[in-house]
């Protein structure tokens, strides 16, 4: 996992055109052994997380997964808290969290991660499992440090260059 995620990083930081985000996600998925992840990005004008990638997710839930308001479900209270929102086991989650559409998923272990940066949010991913899992703080730090990764990057191409 650690190289992976350096291989992440670095490719990131070198990007000197457009990250293919769904590869990205593809990637992040495949190096923490996860079979389902989604990515969206923060609208400051809507105050919604809209979809920019998705591996997994069935067809007749992407469009409740299109665009979530900041405090609903897993990646809307992970960009509202600003810190990941982890579940062991989505399918027998009682906590509210998850949003009932979620299940139907049928992953279990899942993580929501903020993309953060100087305390500015750029959006959410999440990625799952299809078995219940708890992420270990170094898997949970090497997110983190993924999503700053990937808020640089937003940043950068959002601001005019000259």
């Amino acid at each position: 996992m650690l190289s992976t995620t350096s291989a992440i990083l670095s490719s990131l930081r070198n990007h000197a055109s457009e990250v293919n985000w769904q590869k990205l996600l593809e990637d992040i998925i495949s190096s923490f052994d996860c079979s389902t992840g989604t990515l969206h990005f923060y609208d400051k004008e809507s105050n919604l997380l809209k979809l920019q990638a998705q591996q997994g997710i069935p067809a007749f839930l992407l469009p409740k997964m299109t665009e979530i308001p900041i405090g609903k479900g897993m990646a809307g209270i992970a960009a509202e808290r600003r810190q990941p929102v982890e579940m062991c086991n989505l399918q027998t989650d009682n906590s509210g969290v998850a949003r009932p559409a979620a299940k139907e998923t049928k992953v279990e272990g899942s993580i929501a991660v903020p993309m953060l940066l100087e305390g500015n949010l750029y959006g959410v991913f999440g990625v799952a499992k299809p078995v219940p899992y708890d992420f270990t703080q170094d898997e949970q730090d090497a997110l983190i440090r993924i999503g700053q990764e990937m808020s640089r990057y937003i940043r950068a191409q959002a601001s005019p260059v000259g």
